[in-house]
């Protein structure tokens, strides 16, 4: 095949070739994007299943994450360097043999491990659908693939509890991610046939490599500090005081020599913008104090609720089913108005519907539980979308496809360290709350004297009391501090300028 063809020499696909392409690249983004929530709902078992604690569990989420981020910096030059079809069906396909490592592994290590290559070959695969997408597709049907990716990209972490919850209630959490391997790899080979003709013309591109050594050795310790600290004694710890320094080290010199160098792995100078810049701060704080309260509602409600993890998934999923309806309304007025009020009012909303989340009991019902979730939904697509298209028409045209990625970079580190800040002080709170209510709490005694109950059937049920309430209580304030980052985060969108030109979403990449 000769890869210097024009576009306008490329035979187009048209009927079913045009739909079974269109589903195989929507389907790719959908698993991706489903791995991203799937176990969310799934870390009790995984815990329980591998002896470790719930906030062990959670590894399972931010390697995943924070190797996901560190990979899609690399999209440009994989794609440069062996073609961006070539790419995306070798990505696939090793999402998919990666997840059976997942399925197959017997301890959190192996796990963790087979998540961090799950997250490596997967953070290409959002960004290569897109493009993919946008040129298999006619300019004039542009609009309809643009449409399919950005319903899998919203319905995928609705579904993802769900499917988590049922899956682990069912057969066990292994399948979480076996389910995975057939679909993987066969969107991954059945794909290269249809779109070999939209090849990218293969150059010698030249990566950072020293960057993106330094990029990894900045993440890496200061997300195991963050997943580690409370287990450790934060910087009573010699191991977490050490890693804390190198990361802050190493941090520096990659900022120096990001911005010195020719070619970045991170284009660092995008954040000269005020536009981009203001935008990357709303989306990293938003996404993150979403993505960390997501993370927690699964932990407290099968630990401390009572709830299965089905059940579990369908309150979870709650918040999506709004954002479906909305995302089409919100596509269309990001075109027509102002996309800083769309923002403010977006990430306000978000805040206004977690402060309700904030005065839980442990009586509350499912619906109790999931209404303002359900309301949280309308405010989604008013952040994501504008957001985007605020801090890409913010950079010059030709920075565009690096601004791109390093926004999703940042919105995706910012996710995984959420999600160890969120259930450390999860669980520092607990602590607390149980320390304060155990010193006011009725002794054994006078519960033996209420109840008719033995003294250590009193003590018991005192302990689970004080235990249940401490985590309410726990919850309940991280919801509160959630909502008052939401509000700073929506505040935050007034330092961008105006935008002064528009851009096109799907060609961002």
């Amino acid at each position: 095949m000769n890869r210097d063809k024009a576009p306008e020499q490329i035979i187009p696909l048209d009927g079913y070739q045009l739909l079974v392409a269109g589903i195989l690249l929507a389907i790719s983004n959908f698993v991706v994007v489903l791995d991203m929530t799937i176990a969310n709902v799934s870390v009790p078992h995984i815990a329980g299943g591998l002896a470790v604690s719930p906030t062990e569990g959670t590894y399972v989420i931010t390697s995943y994450a924070v190797a996901e981020a560190i990979s899609v910096p690399l999209t440009g030059w994989l794609a440069s360097r062996f073609g961006t079809v070539r790419t995306f069906c070798t990505a696939m396909i090793l999402f998919g043999l990666f997840s059976i490592f997942c399925g197959l592994a017997n301890s959190i290590g192996l796990l963790v491990l087979g998540r961090i290559m799950q997250g490596l070959a997967g953070g290409p695969l959002m960004p290569l659908s897109q493009t993919l997408l946008m040129r298999v597709f006619p300019p004039k049907k542009r609009g309809v693939a643009m449409a399919l990716w950005s319903m899998t990209t919203l319905i995928a972490p609705i579904l993802g509890p769900i499917f988590g919850g049922y899956i682990c209630d069912t057969w066990g959490w292994a399948f979480i991610f076996l389910i995975n391997i057939p679909i993987a790899i066969a969107c991954g080979i059945f794909s290269y046939p249809l779109l070999e003709r939209f090849e990218s013309k293969i150059t010698k591109a030249k990566i950072d490599y020293i960057g993106l050594i330094l990029l990894i050795a900045w993440v890496a310790p200061l997300q195991y500090v963050l997943d580690e600290g409370k287990t450790l004694d934060w910087f009573g710890s010699n191991l977490i005081v050490g890693l804390t320094a190198f990361a802050a080290f190493i941090f520096v010199s990659f900022m120096i020599w990001e911005l010195t160098h020719k070619n970045p792995v991170v284009d660092l100078k995008v954040f000269r913008h005020r536009g981009f810049s203001a935008s990357v701060l709303t989306i990293s704080l938003a996404f993150g104090a979403f993505f960390g309260a997501v993370v927690l509602v699964p932990l407290w409600l099968q630990s401390y609720m009572g709830y299965t993890a089905t059940d579990a998934g369908f309150v979870g999923a709650s918040t999506g089913v709004l954002a479906v309806v909305v995302a089409p309304i919100a596509a269309i007025m990001s075109q027509k108005f102002d996309p800083r009020k769309l923002v403010f009012f977006g990430v306000l909303w978000m805040g206004i519907a977690t402060f309700f989340r904030a005065f839980g009991t442990t009586d509350m019902n499912s619906w109790q539980i999931a209404w303002p979730m359900l309301m949280q939904g309308i405010g989604m697509p008013f952040f994501f979308i504008p957001l985007t298209t605020l801090a890409l028409a913010s950079v010059d045209e030709e920075e565009t496809a690096s601004a791109a990625g390093l926004m999703s970079f940042l919105r995706t580190l910012s996710g995984a360290f959420a999600t160890s800040l969120a259930t450390t002080s999860w669980e520092n709170k607990t602590t607390e709350f149980r320390y304060d209510l155990t010193a006011i709490a009725k002794s054994p005694n006078e519960l033996m004297q209420i109840t008719g109950e033995s003294y250590e059937s009193a003590l018991n049920s005192l302990n689970m009391l004080i235990q249940s309430q401490a985590v309410m209580l726990a919850t309940n304030h991280i919801m509160l501090v959630t909502s008052f980052i939401f509000v700073f985060a929506a505040t935050a969108i007034w330092l961008a300028p105006k935008p002064t030109r528009k851009v096109d979403i799907g060609e961002s990449h």
